[in-house]
């Protein structure tokens, strides 16, 4: 795919650095060995490379220890944070148990989407003195607001308390920041994500070389979201009736439910017409431990960390041996057991091996059940250069159509003829009767299909259930709903910490 393309993307990585983050070691770093930023974007090449850097920011759902889906999933009850022992990954252990707190939450999941928002904030007052195709400056300004405004809608829901910047500041102002109201931040996403929607393609025209772009179908499911999330339930209905089109045919968009749930996990089968917003993953990014997690390795890292350790087959599947993080509950594992998503879904090491068909070494709370939606083969280790550990090429959904079917169901009251042809949809699809639509019916839906996938403690926390569901792992209402501050973002800066921190 070739719109991650590291030519391009080098010098605006550089210029971006410098501007990324609230704190002040990280807004130290002086670009070295590359143009000036205001001598930059001063051609199209120059602005479609700033547009890479403000892409490579989603990333983060999947690339490096510090990803999405492994601490979010850490959070939920389907998870605990496994790995080798209970301070492997200090951030992601805090999280599981709810011991979380300043010092252990990790900085990255402020200061990276912080650094997507300020790229965009860059790009944004560059591209319009920029000289090029007015049609594709209008295109880029579109894709910039779409990813500015899903980068904080990502601050705003894990830590709700945050400084609202839509223009360039110099280093010494960011200490006079201060924290905006959620109200207005979530009023900024719905504009920039509004001016975006009539200047993106409807469609991806060119797929092999702009799979991974932002269409009207990707920012509306967004706003979809958005708005789901505020309460506004039936702007959120009509958005996402749009992106979903008739429950279980083809939209507009081209969006469609696969016919095998199990393709989903296909490696090779990228950007199918079931993903919405996807990741983009190669194994040809040469990353090393010297830089992975550093914004320039390009592989999937989920994969890595959720294999079982030291595994060894003799005569069971050749999974790829990991390091055991995101064990499956036994609670999930009963959820699931029974459903046709199972054996897509969970790996049950611990059957094998009492079976003498594989063998390996249990982890931290381990239970023997492992996320196999993203457990590779051997036979899908890179052999290109770099660590193969962190070179796995499985692209990442961040929102695909039956998790904006069943967004609808829930934005329609979770009642009537709609709600339960959505819900029947997704169902059907993995051969299950229908069953009578209801809250309850769809967040366990929204569970089983969903699982592992960094949704569900979200789910629980936008539906008020996690304060009872996660009781037992030391959940404190009020207070671990959203994340702590990091502490860094503090010193010597307007910014508060969060009420009960």
């Amino acid at each position: 795919m070739k719109f991650i393309n590291r030519k391009y993307k080098i010098v605006a990585l550089a210029i971006a650095a410098t501007l990324g983050s609230c704190s002040k070691d990280f807004l130290e770093v002086e670009p070295k060995g590359t143009a000036l930023e205001e001598n930059y974007y001063s051609n199209e090449a120059e602005a479609y490379s700033g547009l890479v850097a403000v892409y490579d920011v989603l990333g983060k759902q999947s690339k490096g220890f510090e990803n999405m889906v492994t601490m979010m999933n850490a959070g939920s009850d389907d998870h605990y944070a496994g790995g080798g022992g209970a301070t492997d990954g200090t951030g992601m252990q805090s999280f599981s148990n709810y011991s979380i707190d300043a010092s252990t939450v990790p900085a990255s999941y402020w200061n990276d989407f912080y650094q997507g928002v300020f790229r965009a904030n860059v790009l944004l007052e560059k591209l319009p003195e920029v000289p090029m195709d007015e049609s594709l400056k209008k295109r880029f300004i579109a894709e910039t607001k779409a990813l500015r405004a899903y980068y904080y809608f990502e601050l705003v829901r894990l830590f709700r308390n945050i400084p609202l910047i839509t223009a360039p500041i110099e280093t010494s102002e960011i200490y006079n920041v201060e924290q905006a109201a959620p109200e207005a931040v979530y009023a900024q996403i719905e504009t920039d994500l509004l001016e975006a929607i009539p200047d993106l393609p409807l469609k991806i025209t060119n797929p092999e070389d702009e799979a991974a772009r932002f269409t009207e179908g990707t920012a509306k499911a967004i706003l979809g979201k958005v708005y789901l999330y505020q309460g506004k339930n039936s702007l959120a209905a009509s958005t996402l009736e749009e992106v979903n089109g008739t429950p279980g045919g083809t939209s507009k968009y081209g969006y469609k439910l696969l016919d095998n749930f199990s393709d989903l996990w296909v490696i090779a089968n990228k950007y199918n017409s079931e993903s919405i917003l996807e990741v983009a993953h190669t194994d040809k990014s040469n990353a090393d431990w010297g830089n992975w997690g550093a914004g320039d390795d390009e592989g999937n890292s989920v994969n890595i960390m959720v294999g079982p350790r030291n595994y060894s087959s003799s005569g069971g599947p050749d999974y790829v041996s990991g390091w055991s993080f995101n064990p499956i509950t036994q609670n999930l594992y009963d959820v699931l057991k029974n459903d046709p998503r199972f054996d897509a879904t969970i790996a049950d090491v611990k059957a094998l091996k009492a079976q003498g068909l594989a063998d390996y070494s249990p982890g931290y709370l381990d239970t023997g059940y492992f996320l196999k939606k993203f457990m590779p083969l051997n036979s899908d280790t890179s052999t290109g250069g770099g660590a193969s550990a962190l070179n796995y090429k499985q692209n990442v959904y961040v929102i695909r159509l039956a998790d904006t079917y069943l967004l609808e169901a829930q934005a329609l009251g979770a009642q009537g003829a709609r709600a339960q042809a959505l819900l029947d949809a997704v169902r059907a699809r993995v051969g299950l009767p229908s069953v009578p639509v209801s809250e309850d019916a769809i967040m366990l839906e929204r569970r089983m299909e969903l699982a592992g996938e960094g949704h569900r403690w979200f789910d629980l926390v936008r539906t008020g259930r996690a304060a009872s569901v996660l009781a037992d792992r030391g959940f404190t209402p009020g207070k671990n709903e959203i994340f702590p501050i990091p502490l860094k973002e503090m010193e010597n800066t307007q910014i508060e910490q969060n009420p009960n921190y």
